[in-house]
C-alpha cells in the first residue's frame, strides 16, 4: 500500500484534478455540473473524480439518482503540514543573486562595465 501523502500528491499533479478541487471550494456539485467545464467526456471526469476520491481530497454522495462530490479539506492537513515544513526557506531572488555573483566574480583589475 501506497503512503497517503504520495497518493494525495500524486492526485494534485494533475492541472485537472487541481481545477476540479478549486470547483469545489465553493460548495457540493453534482457530477455532471463537475464535468460541464472541461473538454472531456464525462468517463474521463469520473476517472478523475475517483483518483480524487481514492486520495480521501473528495468524498461522493449518491442522492436520488445524482451523485454529488464533496471536498474533504483535512484530507490535504498531512500535505500541507509537509510543505509548511519548507516554509522556513525565503524564496530565492535570482536577479539578486545574479548580481551578487557579478560582482563577486569580478577581477578587481578589470575596468568598470559601461551602465
Amino acid at each position: 500500500m501506497s503512503d497517503p501523502l504520495d497518493t494525495v500528491f500524486a492526485a494534485l499533479a494533475d492541472p485537472t484534478r487541481r481545477a476540479i478541487l478549486a470547483m469545489l471550494l465553493e460548495d457540493d456539485m453534482a457530477v455532471t455540473d463537475v464535468a460541464e467545464p472541461f473538454a472531456m467526456s464525462l468517463a474521463a471526469v469520473s476517472k478523475h473524480l475517483q483518483i480524487l476520491a481514492e486520495a480521501g481530497l473528495i468524498s461522493q454522495e449518491k442522492r436520488g439518482r445524482v451523485k454529488w462530490c464533496k471536498l474533504e479539506p483535512d484530507a490535504m492537513r498531512a500535505a500541507s503540514v509537509w510543505m509548511q515544513g519548507f516554509g522556513q526557506f525565503e524564496p530565492v531572488d535570482l536577479e539578486a543573486f545574479e548580481r551578487f555573483l557579478a560582482v563577486e566574480l569580478t577581477d578587481p583589475s578589470d575596468p568598470p562595465a559601461p551602465a
